[in-house]
């Protein structure tokens, strides 16, 4: 039995694309999911499944969402041991870094670093950021909102779909993966 956390995106934003986080355990167990619990109220999903793989458990609740609730979401579905590199791989440990202000945005497939290669670090400081696998690090030492980098690393520039969450949930989800 596999370990594995959904994480939709742009969900319960602003009254827009509302998925209740009871709406979603129930689709979730209704693909054959098992453990399902949430975190938050913004699309956070952990569960198990016997042997499903994530493109196909990300594409059925994608489909589900969209039968049931009329809904276009993107899902991202990783493993518990995925979840773990990226905590594991974090590039600014032993670092000091406001977790709220620290954002991990979980990608659909591996960036090429040559999309990004221009962006002179110094220009943001101290904004940071690092490519992983299939995951970008964000530091907005200033805050997330006025971002000069989070404008710069987009969805269009990468080309790939993302969806962001903050450090201390990405470690909430790894400790609930965990456990």
């Amino acid at each position: 039995m596999t370990t594995y956390v959904a994480l939709l995106r742009g969900i319960n934003v602003g009254g827009k694309q509302r998925v209740p986080m009871e709406t979603l355990r129930a689709m979730l167990a209704g693909l054959g999911c098992g453990s399902v619990r949430t975190h938050l109220n913004s699309g956070n999903a952990v569960f198990t499944h016997p042997e499903a793989d994530e493109e196909s458990l990300a594409a059925g609740l994608e489909r589900t969402i969209l039968q049931e609730l009329g809904l276009t979401v993107r899902c991202l579905v990783r493993t518990e041991g995925e979840l773990r590199r990226v905590v594991d791989g974090n590039p600014f440990a032993g670092q000091e870094v406001d977790p709220s202000r620290f954002l991990v945005t979980f990608l659909s497939a591996p960036v090429d670093p040559a999309t990004v290669a221009e962006l002179d670090p110094a220009e943001y400081a101290p904004e940071r950021f690092a490519l992983g696998e299939r995951a970008l690090y964000l530091h907005c030492a200033l805050g997330i909102r006025d971002s000069r980098l989070a404008k710069k690393l987009t969805e269009r520039r990468l080309g790939v779909v993302g969806t962001a969450r903050n450090w201390n949930t990405v470690t909430k989800l790894a400790a609930m993966a965990r456990d």
